[in-house]
């Protein structure tokens, strides 16, 4: 299903809105914890924390718009409250590993240089993603008069997709090939998500 399509089934549908406005939640929370994960025990820059506080952040503003639908809605990450679980919960995870093990063929690095790498990479991959995803959905939700938003996201992802690009300059000369075959990863397990939420909405709305 195209995305602009599959975006205004869900949005139609509280239900089903207030699972997908959970399940962006908890990937920017998962987004959060991997930045997080990747700090270095002591060289850690403003820029990384920001990201990690903004992530977090994202993702409590996503569960609290969840009210605006439902007050009873998604309370929690658990599986049924969360379109295509398995999907989501592998998509950054799998985008990471498979990022490292390009990243660790590629550079050498050791533990804590990949673990940056891998930051700077797959985070990267990811505002790349938000910038296209946010913006068609916030589109969706002025159309629809809805009352949930996400316009303060789009500003700060479009911030993070520039400081991404800042930190990537300063560590290698040649990342955008590299960024090139990440974005190739992540734009496949992207589309698998998609598919297994299509199949998951098109239930729903046949029902």
């Amino acid at each position: 299903m195209e995305f602009y399509n599959l975006l205004e089934k869900i949005v139609h549908h509280n239900e089903t809105h207030a699972k997908w406005l959970n399940t962006l939640s908890f990937m920017e929370n998962a987004g959060a914890r991997k930045i997080s994960a990747c700090e270095h025990p002591s060289k850690v820059d403003l820029i990384q924390l920001k990201h990690a506080a903004e992530e977090h952040r994202h993702a409590y503003y996503l569960k609290k718009q969840i009210g605006k639908i439902s007050s009873e809605s998604c309370k929690t990450y658990e599986k049924d409250e969360l379109l295509a679980a398995v999907a989501t919960r592998q998509y950054l995870h799998s985008l990471d590993i498979k990022a490292c093990k390009y990243l660790q063929k590629t550079f050498a690095l050791a533990k804590e240089e990949l673990k940056y790498a891998a930051y700077l990479f797959v985070t990267y991959a990811i505002e790349v993603r938000a910038d296209k995803l946010y913006p068609v959905y916030q589109e969706i939700l002025s159309k629809t008069s809805s009352k949930v938003m996400v316009k303060s996201i789009i500003l700060e992802e479009e911030g993070h997709l520039e400081e991404m690009i800042s930190q990537l300059n300063e560590f290698s000369d040649d990342w955008k090939t590299h960024a090139e075959t990440v974005l190739a990863i992540e734009k496949d397990l992207h589309e698998q998500w998609i598919k297994a939420i299509s199949k998951e909405v098109l239930e729903v709305h046949y029902a």
